[in-house]
């Protein structure tokens, strides 16, 4: 045991080619077939520690698992199960967690997952307990987790930061959202996030996302550390924790706009696969950056033309895409797209064929709306698509009855051009201080009625833990915008949460603000 386990010691520190090599080695050695045998002759002698630590350095050795002597020890731990103490059980279940499933394997298992539910109240070891979170994994019952859970309650207090990150992936294994473990876990990290290897920062960011766990000041720390050490870490290294972020749905607006005047001072960094992704980055995060953003974008679209004679139809598609959500018309690769299309040579895969008609549709949309020669019509034809309105909008129709006494006060379901839809209509007289009729207003050109567009958005389509729109609800904004529009934007759960009384009093404040209805968009339409 002591020989196969100082094997592994030495073998797991090598690199891919030198393990590939050494494990050829050991394998053709004399004594190690030797070793072996005498290790099939032996495993019902052995003692517990020795049994399960052997099957655990042949395992990661990469001994195949159909061999007699893997299955010879599977067997023999079945048998001696209930002899195994807490230390054992830790190994055994990370033994396992690397091995393929079999007959053998299944039933070692199971006989394992009946012992933790009768130990667990006895682990007071903290790594023992994320050892078994992360091998009994997403498959383990409810009941069971939430004992697991409970156990690693009792010991959190004496929570160390090499845990905490440790109890992250144990978390995400078992696919486990646990509130009261994640928090302290968090805080533990925030408090040492200096110590936290890059590897780690986005394997946390990962972890958050699987989980589903929303801590905007956790990922505002590892942002800020980011920040702070931007000139240690390689471009592409940053370009994988935004792409991290982006995931989420948070906007580290500071580190997007280091990472802007990096790309700005040498882009020579952005082949196919980095540029797409900076571009995903920024369309969905609705991020233009503060200062160069001509020029940022400019050297986006150079490099986009650069990677265009090998650049999949798909590929084309996402980067124009992104582009158009900013308000950005790269020309030639848009006319080369749009080409291909109306010829039709557009290869896109049909697995993913309704996001690509929607992504063609935003294309054509921006280049109509967002271009230079476009004029806001004297007249927009809309539509109104029923009179019922879902029911997370019930709440809204009510206070607006309520405010303006009236349902022809204003329309709901409105359709508009360019497959656009509007929540909650209202129009107003020019000098925004009296809400009027929508009949008395049909037949007046757009020049004599200001038009409100409110849009109930789901907290989602915000950046994480802001008001701020992400690409698509910023770009049907810009849009609504230029149809005449003065869109109100509101994030639909908080407004749910409200009073009644306290809605009508919030929607009151959005009509009759006295602020000019401006809506600034930061866009980079007027550089095209």
């Amino acid at each position: 045991t002591n020989s196969l386990t100082m094997a592994w010691r030495l073998y797991k520190n090598l690199s891919e080619e030198q393990q590939r090599y050494e494990k050829q080695l050991i394998f053709e050695h004399p004594a190690f077939v030797k070793l072996c045998q005498q290790l099939l002759r032996d495993a019902r002698r052995m003692t517990r520690g020795d049994l399960v630590f052997s099957l655990h350095a042949l395992v990661n050795l990469g001994v195949p698992q159909n061999t007699l002597l893997l299955q010879t020890l599977v067997r023999v731990c079945q048998e001696k199960l209930n002899q195994l103490d807490n230390r054992c059980i830790s190994v055994l279940a990370t033994t396992l967690a690397r091995m393929d499933k079999d007959k053998n394997v299944s039933a070692l298992q199971a006989g394992l997952q009946l012992l933790v539910e009768q130990r667990i109240s006895s682990i007071r070891d903290i790594f023992i307990l994320q050892n078994l979170m992360k091998c009994l994994g997403k498959d383990a019952p409810v009941f069971l987790k939430k004992k697991l859970e409970m156990a690693v309650l009792r010991e959190i207090d004496g929570l160390t930061f090499p845990n905490a990150l440790r109890m992250f992936l144990a978390l995400a294994a078992m696919n486990y959202c646990s509130l009261p473990i994640l928090n302290p876990c968090s805080k533990k990290i925030q408090e040492n996030v200096h110590d936290v290897p890059f590897r780690q920062l986005i394997l946390i960011l990962e972890v958050c996302h699987t989980l589903q766990y929303r801590n905007v000041k956790l990922f505002s720390a590892l942002a800020d550390y980011v920040n702070s050490t931007a000139y240690l870490w390689d471009k592409r290294q940053i370009i994988l924790f935004l792409s991290a972020c982006e995931t989420l749905g948070f906007q580290p607006t500071e580190l997007l706009d280091i990472f802007a005047e990096k790309v700005t001072e040498g882009p020579d960094f952005l082949n196919l696969k980095n540029l797409l992704t900076v571009l995903r980055v920024y369309s969905r995060l609705n991020h233009v950056p503060r200062v160069q953003k001509h020029l940022f974008f400019e050297i986006l679209h150079s490099c986009l033309n650069k990677c265009l004679p090998q650049i999949s139809d798909t590929e084309l598609l996402k980067a124009v895409y992104s582009l158009g959500i900013l308000g950005y018309l790269p020309q030639r690769a848009l006319d080369e797209l749009l080409q291909k299309d109306s010829k039709g040579e557009l290869l896109l895969p049909d697995d993913l064929k309704e996001q690509n008609t929607m992504m063609l549709r935003c294309v054509k949309t921006c280049m109509e709306l967002d271009s230079p020669s476009f004029t806001k019509p004297a007249f927009v034809l809309t539509e109104t698509m029923s009179s019922l309105v879902s029911l997370n909008l019930r709440k809204a129709q009510e206070a607006l009855i309520e405010l303006l006494g009236d349902e022809n006060m204003f329309l709901q379901n409105v359709q508009l051009p360019y497959r656009y839809h509007i929540d909650f209509e209202i129009r107003m007289d020019s000098d925004r201080k009296k809400v009027l009729p929508i009949t008395a207003t049909d037949d007046h050109p757009d020049s004599c009625v200001q038009r409100l567009a409110f849009l109930f958005a789901p907290v989602s389509a915000f950046c994480l833990g802001t008001t701020h729109p992400q690409g698509k609800l910023a770009m049907k904004k810009r849009h609504l915008n230029k149809l005449g529009y003065h869109v109100i934007l509101i994030q639909n759960k908080k407004f749910q949460e409200m009073k009644n009384e306290d809605a009508v009093e919030f929607l009151k404040r959005k009509i009759y603000s006295e602020d000019p209805f401006s809506f600034p968009e930061a866009t980079v339409q007027d550089n095209n």
